[in-house]
């Protein structure tokens, strides 16, 4: 009799039994498929058809040996499936997201041979029995193409990854100090001179080491438009990200009135903080709600990033005109005199209330939360629970997304070769350990299936913010490849859907969850990413060919830095800017993008 975990499903379903046995599913059998769920039916027959060398048949009947139906009773994304003896495959799902995800679980099931991209059968599925639903509504994870460009084929592959993790947020972020990667037909020279850098820094940014080699790329908006399709096809939604009013010296390369200097200068080489931000004014204004509105026509998604993370504001106080215009705005100081800083708040807060006018939701950093913030922006809190905990106190939304715990671009281990160690330690238990909301703060904050678990009594619950999910994020600044991405990437990635999307346990390090989730990567999924070709980073250290000799990179030390700030209460600067490289008045402590 095999067990549940035998299967060595990622994410691990809700319920899974296991009766034993298996069936066949051979050349000629029948799909049917609701109208409803038929794209992900059809994204199945596809990538089996390629991996078995099947020929799978749509029914025009609405009957065949596998089917895909809609069960309104479910838990929205939720599904059943069912393979019995009889060789009938049957999906139930809530609505298409459902379909989606009970897609990715039939791949699972056929083995590693599902995931290479030419094969002849026979495609055998145990029988099985699972039922199943998502933890949180949001699964994300951040891809910066920013630092390093990431040509279009390695962004769909990324995509196919996410999804056969039941990820359903890829976040682009699309724009930051050192490149503008997005097509934008108003304002040309965005690309034209804000998508190359003459060199980029290698390694941590203290070195002032360069690697002389010119760097650069952006997407058409018929790219992006293809990737967005791409991603809906496999149930992932693409949210840009255009970040203000901080990281943004390519942009201001290409058009320099934008900027606080006005003067104009290359797109920049190196990693940390940068003082030039945007002038705050009505120009600045009108530039980017045109870039949104071009932006808001491409992407379909809900959501729009707008960043807001980073910003000093040294440059606009020394500006005696930025000063004034503070006044004029009333953004005043307990003294009654003008309050620079916060122009941060306003100038997000604008371009957030256009995106609400265009019908969808902003999403910004946690810094960018303030009184003039609308409510129907959706808070990403990557500074600590702390940061998290404040916005959804200030009924804002949530997605939590924490440095100390989800960014994929730190270390993953302490092996003398590791390439390039930048931040703090994350292992794959690491990860796996981390709760995006921990039981101590969670009354009143849940969404989706843990809002009506009878565990948290409905007097509990305040009239708050909702915690959507959580989000992982892979920052490149010293990730210049797609081979360098999978290494940082995975497999902790996995460990991270299983977070979001498995109900709550007990997964600390140690834990029977743990040992059980480390053997079932390592037995059943693993296998699968070698036959995808994923580079990931072996549990035992990194391949000769994956070390980086001689770069030195800028390891942190995250029970030194907690014992300061406190685990629920760091926070700083999300990038590689230590304390020398920090505005005056600006916090002690650096963090990290990258390199903190």
């Amino acid at each position: 009799m095999l067990r549940p975990g035998d299967l060595g499903l990622v994410p691990e379903p809700v319920s899974t039994q296991v009766p034993g046995g298996s069936v066949l599913l051979e050349d000629g059998v029948g799909i049917a498929a609701d109208p409803a769920l038929r794209p992900a039916a059809r994204w199945w027959r596809r990538v089996t058809e390629e991996a078995f060398g099947l020929d799978l048949m749509p029914s025009a009947t609405g009957r065949g040996s596998v089917v895909f139906a809609l069960a309104p009773d479910l838990t929205a994304g939720g599904y059943r499936l069912d393979v019995n003896p009889a060789g009938l495959v049957r999906v139930e799902a809530a609505d298409l997201a459902g379909a989606h995800a009970a897609a990715q679980t039939l791949r699972q099931l056929a083995g590693p041979d599902a995931y290479r991209h030419s094969g002849t059968g026979p495609l055998e599925l145990p029988v099985v029995r699972i039922a199943d639903h998502p933890r949180f509504e949001w699964r994300g994870v951040l891809l910066d193409v920013a630092r390093h460009f990431l040509p279009k084929h390695d962004v769909l592959r990324f995509i196919d990854l996410a999804a056969a993790h039941r990820l359903n947020v890829l976040q682009l972020h699309l724009t930051d100090d050192q490149g503008w990667r997005v097509q934008i037909h108003r304002y040309p020279e965005l690309t034209r001179t804000g998508a190359w850098r003459h060199e980029s820094t290698v390694g941590t940014w203290r070195t002032g080491s360069k690697d002389g080699r010119p760097h650069g790329g952006f997407y058409t908006q018929d790219d992006l438009r293809e990737i967005v399709g791409y991603a809906r096809d496999r149930g992932v939604t693409v949210v840009p990200e255009i970040d203000v009013p901080g990281h943004v010296e390519a942009a201001v390369a290409a058009y320099p009135e934008l900027g606080t200097r006005k003067d104009r200068s290359a797109v920049r080489t190196t990693w940390g903080i940068s003082q030039d931000v945007l002038d705050p004014s009505e120009g600045s204004l009108a530039f980017f709600r045109h870039v949104l509105d071009e932006v808001l026509d491409v992407f379909d998604a809900p959501w729009i990033g707008l960043g807001g993370d980073e910003v000093p504001p040294t440059l606009w106080r020394e500006s005696p005109r930025i000063v004034e215009r503070a006044g004029a705005l009333g953004l005043v100081g307990k003294d009654g005199t003008p309050d620079v800083a916060q122009l941060h708040g306003w100038f997000v807060a604008r371009l957030a209330e256009h995106v609400s006018d265009a019908g969808r939701r902003a999403v910004v950093w946690d810094e960018a939360m303030s009184p003039m913030l609308p409510r129907d922006v959706i808070v990403t809190s990557w500074r600590g629970y702390a940061q998290g905990a404040a916005a959804l106190d200030a009924g804002y939304d949530v997605v939590m997304a924490p440095e100390q715990a989800v960014y994929l671009d730190h270390r993953a281990g302490e092996h003398p070769a590791e390439p390039i160690p930048v931040g703090f330690l994350r292992t794959v238990e690491d990860v796996y350990a981390f709760d995006p909301l921990p039981a101590s703060l969670s009354a009143g904050y849940l969404s989706g299936q843990e809002a009506s678990s009878p565990q948290i009594a409905s007097t509990q619950r305040r009239r708050v913010g909702r915690l959507l999910g959580a989000q992982a994020e892979v920052w490149t600044e010293h990730l210049d490849s797609a081979r360098r991405i999978d290494y940082a990437t995975f497999p902790r990635l996995a460990a991270f859907a299983e977070v979001a999307w498995s109900p709550r346990a007990d997964r600390t390090q140690g834990s029977v969850a743990s040992k059980e989730f480390l053997g079932r990567l390592e037995r059943r999924h693993l296998p699968r990413l070698d036959a995808y070709g994923v580079e990931y980073r072996p549990l035992a250290g990194p391949h000769p060919w994956q070390t980086r000799p001689g770069v030195q990179g800028y390891p942190r030390d995250l029970a030194a830095e907690t014992a300061v700030g406190g685990w629920a209460g760091m926070g700083g600067w999300r990038d590689d800017g230590g304390a020398e490289n920090l505005p005056a008045g600006g916090p002690a402590a650096g963090t990290a993008e990258g390199d903190g």
